[in-house]
């Protein structure tokens, strides 16, 4: 074999979806990998980030972690032919507890601990909760391998600049990232969601200064709601895309890397080199702009001393102006400096801020019905209610898709003030999927309960009583069927309280929480759900004659845009200055604030260092 032969790299990153918690389990499926790999022949094995464990585990980091030794142990002899292994795994240490990549090699009949990479930027913020559980690294290096040197990330250190430029400037001859990013951001703009979208633009434009491969290994599944999208990915040395792993499924990415082809991209552009050259001066730089920090206008006092990774602002009282992930300011900060008029980038005309990439978000939602219902809770079924109104339709239209027609049970609940056009409309929505549904009327259990207790209820009462016998009733059909029931109500309804709580919001899984009411209209085009269904006026259907915007106030279609601008940190003020109804703007502000207590659990009293959900931290799918 010639040494060009000998410096050909053949890599398989292995999109892994682990069982939460399982440790030993998910061993024996990297164990069954590596030696498929092995028999075709594989030199490198790459598995995502918390490949042995899932990502988010909490409280639970002390029973998944394990030293690398017992990681190398735990994958038994190596097969003939054996890769080398890149895994990650949360790592027990003498300092505590790390996020680390772990590098082995076979030797003879066991594995060898090559290196050892523990994660540096520990994200806490938004769902991530990472630095309270686990501790950060600091060491950053690259090393030797029979294949070269190789330098290690795990996934938000790729999104910082000078991780993979410390690891090119010691020798780095090819890049490889672990990830666990949950997907996010599914505009119309096309095929991937938003954050993967990002971390191309981070991934070539990385490949390309250093002159570098760089292999991206992506988590897969959905843990507790959090969907982990794969799409894996490997980068030239020159920031082409060389090949990418499916979407939302488990999946094996080959590429072949050519060590020479780095060399000659260095050549061609030569910016690692100029790098090396100003480095010097760079660092001088850096460590006077570091010690100028706190003479800044607007920086905390102490900010310098903050902890590793942990954002400015994030101190009690600090000001903060994060920016999300596609550069969209999360704060006010150009008011705030002075600028007057209306915000130039709010149009209260312009509802294309909630479009979405439909064919995409039918994917997303179709998989994590699968996973949820069947892979993670165990259950074959579900039961779900179809009142005739939109939502419940494309929760049907959702469920049948991911788990066959056979398998959704569904039932229609009337009460004697329901609407007989919501019948009509719930049947042909079941015909069109072709589900037999089963009508249960509640009014003889709702009625008894009034004529004998409360003659004098309230229609508000009545339809919350009726809600709450319909909730009953599912979950009792559930235990019948041994079927899971399925929640059909939208962020709109979840964000203005209007729902009946411990009713609409009580079934554990629910495919359309995250979308506004507006974009399930637009879900249900995609997905052709009847017409008459998808424009008549939505209704709780609980009290004749009252529709949800009469009791709202306001119409989704100008609710759902003021809750998109509230969301993303824009304040009423500026609402109302770039063109909003002060009265609708109020109106859905005061809703939005008067309800967080709905999307939680009970509030309990503390009073133990172990109190659930508070001390004692396990997701619900662990």
């Amino acid at each position: 074999m010639t040494a060009q032969q000998r410096s050909i790299l053949s890599a398989a990153l292995i999109q892994l979806r682990p069982e939460k918690g399982q440790v030993e389990h998910n061993l024996a499926r990297v164990r069954q990998a590596v030696a498929h790999e092995a028999g075709r022949g594989t030199r490198l094995a790459v598995f995502p980030e918390t490949a042995l464990s899932g990502y988010f585990v909490e409280g639970g980091v002390a029973e998944v972690s394990r030293s690398p030794e017992d990681v190398a142990a735990g994958l038994g002899a190596p097969p003939p032919g054996a890769p080398d292994v890149i895994l990650g795994t949360y790592e027990t240490g003498h300092e505590g507890i790390h996020n680390s990549a772990v590098y082995l090699a076979p030797d003879g009949d066991r594995w060898t601990v090559v290196h050892r990479h523990r994660k540096v930027f520990l994200p806490t913020y938004g769902v991530f909760q990472e630095a309270r559980f686990v501790s950060p690294g600091t060491v950053l290096r690259a090393f030797d391998t029979r294949f070269g040197r190789v330098g290690l990330m795990i996934c938000e250190e790729m999104m910082h600049s000078m991780v993979p430029s410390v690891l090119a400037l010691d020798g780095a001859e090819f890049l490889v990232c672990l990830a666990a990013t949950p997907s996010r951001d599914y505009g119309p703009a096309g095929g991937l969601p938003g954050n993967l979208e990002r971390w191309d633009v981070t991934g070539r434009a990385i490949a390309l200064e250093h002159g570098l491969p760089l292999l991206v290994c992506h988590l897969v599944g959905s843990e507790g709601g959090k969907l982990f999208a794969g799409g894996s990915v490997a980068y030239g040395s020159h920031g082409e895309i060389l090949g990418r792993a499916e979407l939302f499924r488990e999946d094996r990415l080959e590429v072949t890397l050519d060590p020479g082809e780095g060399r000659r991209a260095r050549t061609a552009s030569p910016l690692l080199s100029d790098l090396r050259v100003a480095l010097p001066h760079l660092l001088t730089a850096a460590e006077a702009a570091s010690l100028r920090v706190e003479d800044r206008p607007g920086v905390a006092a102490g900010e310098v001393g903050r902890p590793l990774g942990q954002p400015a602002g994030d101190e009690p009282g600090g000001a903060r102006t994060r920016k999300t992930e596609k550069g969209e300011a999360a704060g006010t900060e150009a008011r705030a400096a002075g600028a007057s008029g209306p915000p130039a980038d709010i149009d209260p005309t312009d509802d294309s801020v909630l479009e979405l990439d439909l064919e995409l978000v039918e994917r997303v939602l179709v998989r994590f019905l699968e996973e949820e219902i069947r892979e993670r809770r165990g259950f074959e079924s579900v039961v779900l209610g179809v009142s005739g109104g939109v939502d419940s339709a494309v929760a049907l239209f959702l469920a049948v898709e991911a788990l066959g027609a056979e398998n959704v049970h569904a039932f229609l609940l009337p009460y004697a003030t329901s609407s007989p056009e919501s019948r009509d409309h719930a049947e042909r929505v079941l015909d069109a999927v072709g589900v037999p549904g089963r009508t249960i009327s509640i009014t003889g259990g709702v009625d008894a309960y009034v004529e004998a207790f409360e003659p004098e209820i309230s229609d508000l009462r009545r339809g919350n009583l009726a809600a709450r016998f319909r909730s009953m009733v599912l979950w009792d059909q559930s235990a019948a069927l041994e079927a899971l029931p399925l929640g059909t109500g939208n962020k709109s309804e979840r964000l203005l309280g209007y729902y009946t709580w411990h009713a609409d919001d009580a079934p554990p899984v629910n495919p359309l929480g995250d979308l506004f009411k507006t974009q399930v209209w637009a879900l249900a085009r995609h997905l052709d759900v009847p017409a008459e269904v998808r424009q008549k006026a939505p209704s709780a259907d609980l009290v004749r004659g009252v529709d949800d915007e009469d009791e709202l106030g306001v119409g989704y279609e100008v609710a759902d845009l003021i809750l998109h601008w509230l969301l993303v940190g824009r304040t009423p003020e500026d609402l109302i200055q770039a063109g909003f109804s002060e009265n609708n703007v109020q109106r859905v502000h005061h809703l939005l604030e008067g309800t967080h207590w709905k999307r939680h659990l009970p509030t309990v009293a503390i009073l133990s260092s172990t109190a659930i959900g508070e001390f004692y931290l396990r997701p619900v799918d662990y």
